[in-house]
C-alpha cells in the first residue's frame, strides 16, 4: 500500500470515493435487475391467474366456448379430474396436459410452475398457473401458460442499458467529484501556499483564513494563533537575549575597569569590591537560569512535596533579621501544599526582598486556607505600585524606577517578580499585586490551588492532598 501513501490526498480522496461510488452503482444495479425480475414475474403471474379465474366464471356457468379465448400469448387448457382436455385455447395440445399429475396438485395450491415450451409447442420456458373450477359435469382445472421470454428480454434489456451506463454514469461522477474535491481542498492548497511564503520570505507572517466557518476555516485560526505565540515568543527572546547582555555587560565592565586600574597603578585591587561585582553578576545569572528552565519545563522545577508554609515564611524572615525594617509572621497555625520548597522559598525570598527594600516600617507575613488551596502573602508600608503597572512589573528586566533597586540583586535587574510569576505558574498557582488593608503599602498575594493536611492531621489525611 506505499503507492496510496505515495498519491496526494486529492487522488486518494478521489481513489477511495470512486471505488465506493462503484460498488455502490454496481450493488444498485443488481438489486434493480433483481427487484425488476420479480416484479415482472409477479406482474405475468397475476394476469395469468386473472385470466384463470374469468374462464373458471365461464366454466361455471357452462358459457365457455371452444376454443377458448384467450389475450396476447396465453396459451389456455381446461380439463377434468382424470386429466382429460375438455376445451384448449387456439393452438395449445388438446391431447397432452401442460402439468403432469405431480406439479398439477402443486399448481392447485398456489405455485407458479415453470416449464419447458415443449410442453405446450412453443420454445423457451412456461410459466403456469391453475384455477380450479366447478361445472354442472364436475370439477375442472383451468390451466394458463405464459411464456416467460418477454420477462427474460427485459430483463436482459435492462441489464445491457446499465452495462453500457453504468461505466459512461461513473466515469461522470467521478470527473464531478474530482473538480468538487478540488474546490474543497482549495483552502488547504492556499494554507500551503501561505505557508511557504512564510518560510521563505520576511514580512508575511499570517496564512489566508478561508471565509467559511468551516474545519479549514478553524485550522487556519488555529495556526494563526499558534504563529502569533511563536512571533510573541521569538520576540520575548531576542528581548530577553537583548537585555540579559545589557544587564551582563555592566558588572563585567565595572570588574575589568578596576583590574584595569589596578594593572596600571601596580595596587592591590580590593576584595569585597570584586566580590560585590561577582555576586551581582552570579545573581544575574542564577535568575536567568531560573527563567530559562521555567520556559523549557525543567521537571527540577515541578518537584511535588509536603511544603509547610508558615515555616517557610519564618525562616525566610529570619534570613532578613536586622535588616532595615522588621519582617514579621502573623500566622500561627501551620499551613500546608503540595509542590517544590525551593521553588517556594525562591518565591517567598524574592517577594520579601523587594518588599523590605521599599518599605517605611515593617514587612508583615502571612499564610491562610484559600478554598481549596492555601495562600500566602507579603506586605509592606512603602509607596506601593500604581494600578497601570501591576501587570508590567512581572515582565522581565522591567523597572520602574532605577533609583529604588539600591544593590545588586537580580531583582535590580528587573528579573525578581518575573521568577516569582513563572515559578508560582509551575505550582498552578497565581500571584496578584493589590493595596495594603489598612495601607498605604503594597500587598503581593500567591495562591496555591492545593491545600495540604499536614501535621496534626490523621496518617490518612497525610498521604494525599484534598484534591
Amino acid at each position: 500500500m506505499s503507492w496510496l501513501r505515495r498519491l496526494s490526498l486529492r487522488g486518494r480522496l478521489m481513489l477511495i470515493g470512486t471505488a465506493g461510488l462503484a460498488v455502490g452503482l454496481a450493488a444498485g444495479g443488481l438489486l434493480l435487475v433483481t427487484v425488476l425480475h420479480v416484479v415482472l414475474k409477479r406482474t405475468v403471474d397475476a394476469d395469468a391467474r386473472q385470466t384463470g379465474q374469468d374462464i373458471a366464471a365461464l366454466v361455471a356457468t357452462d358459457q365457455l366456448a371452444d376454443p377458448v379465448p384467450t389475450a396476447g400469448s396465453q396459451i389456455v387448457q381446461v380439463i377434468d379430474e382424470q386429466g382429460g382436455i375438455r376445451s384448449a385455447s387456439a393452438g395449445a395440445d388438446r391431447l397432452v396436459p401442460m402439468l403432469p399429475r405431480a406439479d398439477l396438485d402443486r399448481a392447485r395450491n398456489g405455485a407458479v410452475i415453470a416449464v419447458h415450451g415443449d410442453a405446450a409447442g412453443r420454445e423457451g420456458p412456461l410459466r403456469v398457473v391453475a384455477v380450479p373450477a366447478a361445472s354442472l359435469e364436475g370439477d375442472r382445472t383451468v390451466l394458463v401458460a405464459v411464456p416467460a421470454q418477454d420477462i427474460e428480454a427485459s430483463v436482459r434489456t435492462m441489464r445491457v442499458a446499465l452495462l453500457v451506463a453504468y461505466p459512461l454514469l461513473l466515469a461522470a461522477l467521478a470527473a464531478l467529484a474530482w473538480r468538487v474535491v478540488g474546490w474543497t481542498l482549495r483552502p488547504v492548497e492556499a494554507l500551503r501556499q501561505g505557508a511557504e511564503v512564510i518560510t521563505g520570505a520576511a514580512g508575511v507572517d499570517r496564512l489566508p483564513v478561508p471565509d467559511g466557518h468551516d474545519e479549514v476555516h478553524r485550522l487556519a485560526v488555529t495556526l494563526n494563533g499558534m504563529l502569533d505565540r511563536l512571533e510573541a515568543a521569538r520576540a520575548r527572546q531576542r528581548a530577553f537575549v537583548g537585555d540579559a547582555a545589557h544587564e551582563l555587560r555592566s558588572p563585567l565592565a565595572s570588574l575589568r575597569t578596576q583590574l584595569e586600574v589596578a594593572e596600571r597603578l601596580d595596587e592591590r585591587v580590593a576584595p569585597a569590591d570584586l566580590l560585590a561585582d561577582v555576586a551581582r553578576l552570579d545573581n544575574l545569572v542564577s535568575g536567568l537560569l531560573v527563567l530559562a528552565r521555567a520556559d523549557e519545563g525543567d521537571p527540577r522545577l515541578r518537584l511535588r512535596a509536603p511544603v509547610e508554609l508558615v515555616s517557610l515564611l519564618r525562616e525566610v524572615a529570619a534570613g532578613h533579621a536586622g535588616g532595615r525594617v522588621p519582617v514579621e509572621v502573623s500566622s500561627d497555625h501551620p499551613q500546608w501544599t503540595i509542590g517544590d520548597r525551593h521553588g517556594l522559598r525562591r518565591v517567598v525570598d524574592n517577594l520579601v526582598g523587594n518588599a523590605v527594600r521599599h518599605a517605611n516600617s515593617r514587612v508583615c507575613l502571612a499564610a491562610v486556607p484559600a478554598g481549596d488551596g492555601v495562600a500566602f502573602s507579603v506586605t509592606d508600608d512603602g509607596p506601593g505600585i500604581p494600578m497601570a503597572d501591576r501587570e508590567r512589573v512581572f515582565d522581565r528586566f522591567t523597572r520602574l524606577d532605577d533609583a529604588r533597586y539600591r544593590d545588586g540583586s537580580t531583582e535590580g535587574a528587573g528579573l525578581g517578580l518575573a521568577i516569582v510569576r513563572e515559578l508560582v505558574r509551575l505550582h498552578g498557582g497565581t500571584v496578584i499585586l493589590s493595596d495594603a488593608e489598612p495601607g498605604p503599602g503594597l500587598r503581593a498575594t500567591v495562591t496555591l490551588p492545593v491545600r495540604y493536611r499536614g501535621a496534626g492531621s490523621s496518617a490518612s489525611s497525610r498521604s494525599r492532598p484534598d484534591r
